[in-house]
């Protein structure tokens, strides 16, 4: 179910891509999230909670809202990961 903030989201497991879409339109891309860690966003019923305590701040991202100029704000920190 998702949240008061969090309208939906998707896994892409191949790139390790958590996608986030923002009940205001915003969409972003959290990089390099391990599978194990969608599954566990997945299976919590509080997934705001879950997502400000798991995701947010712990992995780089990229807004990637449809429309505007996009700059990848954690370019070095994922090529470090990589």
């Amino acid at each position: 179910m998702p949240s008061a903030v969090i309208k939906s989201y998707s896994y892409d497991a191949a790139s390790e891509t958590l996608e986030i879409v923002c009940h205001s339109g915003k969409v972003y891309h959290y990089l390099c999230v391990p599978e194990k860690v969608f599954k566990e966003m997945r299976s919590t019923m509080v997934k705001g909670i879950w997502f400000n305590r798991h995701i947010k701040g712990k992995y780089p991202f990229e807004e990637t809202t449809p429309g505007l100029n996009q700059t990848n704000l954690f370019e070095d920190q994922l090529k470090k990961r990589l």
